[in-house]
């Protein structure tokens, strides 16, 4: 199933959106604007605190990935400027997240994957493709994607993105574990193993695709917004 909400409001511009990765730091705590701002006051530096969402972490220009947003995370995700967001939940977007998206101009697209346990692992890969096609279309972008804690179903469409930008699965599998922790799955890691991106390949990939750019990920470090994984 996929479900599109179009808002009516215009979106901010790019130019805006680079000014506002510059200046803000993501860390297990939230985010901390300028140093300058933080010897302004504790009173000024309480209202500059943001809290990104559970397992947040920047997967490539423009790209993000996270657990299920909630409301106090909506003033973070304000300042990523989002176009889209790609929910890989079946159930209905909660009415509060609804009208965050209406009230910021961001899209959603619904993809509903069940959220099984093993050994009842059912991950459709039809859906995955789809989703993959609304990740590469760089009109969406900046995009959040997300499931319920960031892990498994956030996990394998990421990991089929990585293989898509020719990433070994020496490295897919690290990247994946680094956010599933103890709660990695096997039927996850053989789906992207197993996971066919021949039929994506004519898709233009307008993101970094380089080297050092996917060690720095792998790393939680991408120039000036540095990441860290807040443990579930």
């Amino acid at each position: 199933m996929k479900v599109e909400l179009n808002p009516n409001h215009h979106h901010q511009d790019q130019g805006t959106e680079t000014e506002m990765c510059r200046t803000i730091e993501v860390v297990a705590g939230g985010v901390v604007l300028s140093p300058a701002k933080q010897i302004a006051g504790a009173d000024d530096c309480a209202e500059d605190l943001f809290i990104p969402p559970l397992n947040f972490s920047m997967v490539d220009n423009g790209i993000f990935r996270s657990g299920f947003p909630e409301s106090a995370n909506f003033s973070f995700l304000q300042t990523l400027g989002l176009r889209s967001i790609i929910c890989l939940c079946p159930e209905p977007y909660p009415e509060a997240n609804v009208e965050f998206l209406k009230s910021n101009g961001i899209k959603l697209f619904q993809f509903g994957i069940e959220g099984y346990k093993e050994p009842f692992v059912n991950i459709p890969e039809d859906i995955i493709r789809e989703a993959l096609k609304v990740v590469l279309d760089v009109r969406n972008h900046p995009v959040l994607i997300h499931c319920k804690r960031g892990k498994h179903r956030t996990g394998c469409l990421v990991g089929c993105l990585r293989k898509l930008q020719r990433w070994c699965l020496t490295s897919v599998f690290d990247e994946y574990q680094r956010f599933a922790a103890a709660k990695a799955r096997v039927a996850d890691q053989r789906f992207m193993e197993m996971f066919d991106v021949s039929s994506l390949k004519h898709l233009p990939m307008p993101f970094s695709c380089s080297k050092r750019w996917s060690m720095n990920l792998v790393l939680g470090v991408t120039q000036n917004l540095r990441v860290d994984l807040i443990p579930s």
